[in-house]
Parts: structure tokens; C-alpha cells; sequence
């Protein structure tokens, strides 16, 4: 196996540990022995992610780009405010045009409960969604962006860094001590918006199937990286030991003219090819749809990233693309392990396959995460500068009950296993089957040149919040392996 160090217990572990001593003592003789099972597996989560820390004091990480306020609002109370009637036809869309477009579209991915992000090209629309969400009294705002929200957790779990965004001078003036901002400021960050839902919410005759979001965003600043000159300048006396790049979504069927796209990810691609062989690089991947875009970031971003991570519907689209098929737009949003699995050692290879088919300013794939609703699974190569996996995935599955019901502490009342019992290494016939052990409850083994390691989600029952989780829950993941 690849070996595991040992360190000092992380934040929120002590708490988290108190709370489930708590839970047994005042517990009622008549609760049932799953009680007794999620304790027990929370319990050693917390072990596990204690075991290790950061190999050095403060790592020093660079993050970019681009930043947004994000408004978050339930979902289905802002389109009865606005008066948008739920739609008998469920349709995919790459762009929002119409109020029509959006109700079918929000229908689409509503039903399955799959997360999804779109660009709405109607200025008018947008504005009325705005303006319906200010009014709304649960509204929320906060600081957003896959880059400013992986900054936040890392900093958060004792990292110094610096970020590639444009941010207001009020959100600015929020932003940890511990993230040093490279961009430009602006009056008016541009707006994104989380309609937010929870499992079992209704519209109409949809019924969704776990608790999730729908993104809308009129974005018209950070498509075009507009952080990346300062943040390139900064970047070269940082001396980074990991660079993070995320948000590329925003150039998603974005009305790019001829050629403008291409030349900023040719720019990107050499921003990341320049960096120290010592310098790991991770690629955030999001919900894209736009296939010349897709292509560009095969061909421009990817062969220079040696990490990558993403949910279960972004696994399935990026291999499909690999395999020389059409974009996979919506995915089961509840795999099993065997079939995602199965994905991952699929990408694994034609990523690593395409690196040496390549030049030499390509990196090889060593680390894969990816983060669905029931569980964590990593692979790492073995030898790589990726330590402490098994750690690594307890933590960030931790991070994603952390994050969605909106605690530092996990209180084992509000969360619930639904991860099999046990459950094959592959959907190959006589595969292997690893039951899901209370007290052991991350499995590790070996394959080929890598290690797989999968670990069981504490999915939390009471929503706070599920946009962010997959940035939080990534920027978590790698932050004991860096």
C-alpha cells in the first residue's frame, strides 16, 4: 500500500468527537443499532482524518480564477415569485434565452436532483431574477467562484493563499488574513445564482431526488480570466507548493469572437506548463456542455494537470468526450461505487495514454477525486507526491457533511449512510465485493501502479447549503496531500 504519515487532529475533530460521545450516552434505550453504526463510523472518519496533517507549517497555494457574489435562494420559491409555471417538457439547454428555456431546463435537472450551471444570454431575464431574489426574505449572499471558495476552505485548514479573482472592496475586506488577492478591484462583481433545493422538494409534478442546486449566471467579466495577468506576476515570487485552477465554466457557450477562447487558454495552458515540476496542479472540473470548449481545455488545460477533480456527472461527460463521443449532459446522480470506479480507471488511462502519446510539457495523471452524494473515491499513483490518501479521503468526506449542513461540527442526529453495505471494486462479473466496515470504514487497496481508496459519506438531512460543496470538499481532499 502506499504509506500514510501521522500528525496532529484537525479542526472541528475534537468537537465533532465530544458530539458523538454525547449522542450515545443520551441516547434512548429504544433507538435501533443503526444509530449505534453511524456513530461508529463518524468516530473513526474523525481518527482517520486525524491522523495526518500538512507536511510543512503553512503550505503555500495559488488559486485562480475569477470571483462572483453568489445570491442563494430556494430554488422553486424564486420561480413562483417571478410567476414561471412548471413546464410539461423537461428539456437540456446549453444557454437561457427565455423564461421557457429556464422552466425547462430547471425542470430537466431538477426531477434527477443533478446540479448544473447555465449562462443566461437574455440581460432582461437576468436582471428580473436578480431583482425577484433581493426581495425574497431567505435570500443570502456570499463570496463565490470555485476559485474564492477552494481558497477559503484551504485557508480555513491552515494554508497561505493566493487568489486569481476581481473582487468589490466590501467582499474583499472578508476574505481570510491568510489569502492574498491578485486582480483587479471592481465596483460590481458580477452576480451568480444558487437556486438551492432540498430532497424531496416539489414543482408542479417534479419531484427532486436528492437535495441539490441550479446555477444561473450572466457573467460577462470572468469568461474572459481578467485576473490572469495579475496573478501571473504575482504568482512568480509566491513560489507555490500547489496550484489550483477552477471556474473555466464560465467561458461555457459563452459569445466569445473567433479565435478569443482559444487564446486564453493557450495563455492558461502556458501559465501552468511554466510551473516547477515540484509544483503540483490541480483541475476543478464543472458542469460544461459547450464541446469546442471541452475540446480546448483537452487540448490546452488538462496535459498540464497532474490532479483532477469532479462529482459523478462530470466523470461520465469528461470520459465520454475522451472516447470520442458526444458530451454526456446528465448522468445517474446516484452511481454505485463499482460503476464509478470502473469511470475513474478508464480516465485514469486514456488521460495517462494521451501523456505519453504527447510532448514533454505534459504531466501525467497522478491523482483522480471524485466526490458524489453517498461517497468519496480516489486514485493516487503510487510513488507520486500525493501522500496520505486514506486520510485525505476521510476528510473530504467529512468536509462535504461540514459544508452542506453548514458546521464545523458534525452532529450524528443529521446525517444519515445510504452508501451499500458492501460493495464490488467493479461491475466486471466475480469481482471483488469489500464490505463497508464501522471501524475501518475508508478502504484502501492496490491496482496496476495506483492506490484506490473510497470512503462512505455522512450525507447531512438537513440542508444548509449544497452549492460550494464540491470546491470545499476537494480543497479539503488535497490539502493533507500536498
Amino acid at each position: 500500500m502506499c504509506i500514510d504519515g501521522f500528525s496532529f487532529m484537525k479542526y472541528g475533530t475534537a468537537a465533532s468527537l465530544a458530539m458523538v460521545l454525547l449522542a450515545y450516552w443520551f441516547r434512548s434505550p429504544g433507538e435501533s443499532g443503526l444509530d449505534n453504526r453511524l456513530d461508529t463510523v463518524l468516530s473513526s472518519l474523525l481518527r482517520a482524518e486525524s491522523k495526518v496533517g500538512m507536511n510543512n507549517a503553512r503550505p503555500r497555494v495559488a488559486i485562480g480564477l475569477g470571483g462572483c457574489v453568489d445570491v442563494i435562494v430556494d430554488g422553486v420559491t424564486l420561480l413562483n415569485k417571478i410567476g414561471l409555471p412548471p413546464t410539461g417538457q423537461p428539456l437540456h439547454h446549453d444557454y437561457i434565452e427565455t423564461a421557457d428555456q429556464l422552466a425547462q431546463s430547471f425542470a430537466y435537472f431538477f426531477a434527477p436532483g443533478a446540479a448544473s450551471e447555465r449562462f443566461v444570454i437574455n440581460d432582461t431575464l437576468f436582471s428580473q431574477l436578480v431583482e425577484a431574489s433581493r426581495e425574497l426574505p431567505d435570500n443570502r449572499w456570499a463570496i463565490g467562484g470555485n476559485a474564492p471558495v477552494m481558497a477559503g476552505r484551504m485557508a480555513t485548514e491552515g494554508c497561505d493563499v493566493l487568489l486569481g479573482g476581481s473582487f468589490s472592496p466590501d467582499f474583499a475586506d472578508i476574505l481570510s488574513q491568510h489569502i492574498t488577492v491578485a486582480g483587479n478591484v471592481v465596483e460590481e462583481p458580477d452576480i451568480h445564482l444558487i437556486l438551492e433545493y432540498p430532497s424531496g422538494a416539489t414543482w408542479g409534478q417534479y419531484t427532486a431526488r436528492r437535495a441539490n442546486r441550479y446555477i444561473v449566471h450572466s457573467d460577462d467579466h470572468n469568461p474572459y480570466l481578467a485576473s490572469l495577468q495579475d496573478f501571473e506576476v504575482k504568482l512568480q515570487d509566491f513560489h507555490p507548493d500547489l496550484l489550483v485552477v477552477g471556474g473555466l465554466q464560465m467561458m461555457d457557450s459563452f459569445p466569445f469572437q473567433q479565435g478569443e477562447r482559444e487564446a486564453l487558454l493557450s495563455r492558461l495552458g502556458s501559465l501552468l506548463s511554466s510551473s516547477s515540476p515540484r509544483t503540483g496542479v490541480h483541475f476543478e472540473m464543472a458542469s460544461f456542455v459547450d464541446e469546442g470548449l471541452m475540446g480546448d481545455l483537452l487540448r490546452l488545460v488538462l496535459p498540464h494537470a497532474d490532479s483532477l477533480g469532479m462529482n459523478e456527472q462530470e466523470l461520465p461527460n469528461l470520459l465520454s468526450l475522451l472516447r470520442g463521443s458526444n458530451i454526456t449532459v446528465l448522468s445517474d446522480p446516484n452511481p454505485r461505487v463499482a460503476t464509478v470506479l470502473d469511470q475513474m480507471r478508464a480516465l485514469y488511462r486514456l488521460v495517462n495514454q494521451r501523456y505519453r502519446d504527447a510532448n514533454e510539457d505534459s504531466r501525467p495523471l497522478t491523482r483522480l477525486h471524485v466526490h458524489t452524494l453517498a461517497f468519496q473515491a480516489m486514485i493516487v499513483t503510487c510513488g507520486s507526491q500525493w501522500k496520505n490518501t486514506m486520510s485525505a479521503v476521510a476528510k473530504a468526506s467529512l468536509t462535504a457533511n461540514r459544508h452542506v449542513c453548514g458546521s464545523p461540527d458534525i452532529d450524528p442526529s443529521k446525517a444519515r449512510l445510504i452508501m451499500d453495505e458492501s460493495f464490488s471494486v467493479s461491475s466486471k462479473e466475480g469481482s471483488q465485493r469489500i464490505p463497508l466496515e464501522e471501524t475501518r470504514p475508508v478502504s484502501c487497496w492496490d491496482e496496476e501502479d495506483y492506490e484506490i481508496c473510497v470512503a462512505p459519506v455522512l450525507v447531512c438531512t438537513e440542508v444548509y447549503q449544497t452549492a460550494g460543496g464540491g470546491d470545499n470538499i476537494s480543497a479539503a481532499g488535497l490539502v493533507l496531500q500536498i
